[in-house]
């Protein structure tokens, strides 16, 4: 089902970019979290990787 690898795709971008927004004030509120932080990278590292498995 190509339309449900697509929304599944968008819907983790989404995800991705809210957890930015979230981390983000967080840090700016409380001071930075290195934890976070890595999480984030994880959360956007599997978001590329699936936008580069639809590509392929």
């Amino acid at each position: 089902m190509p339309g449900s690898t697509d929304s599944s795709t968008k819907a983790m971008g989404a995800l991705t970019i809210g957890g930015l927004v979230a981390v983000t004030a967080y840090t700016v509120a409380l001071g930075s979290n290195g934890w976070l932080w890595f999480g984030w990278v994880v959360l956007g590292l599997i978001t590329l990787g699936l936008v580069a498995g639809r590509s392929a």
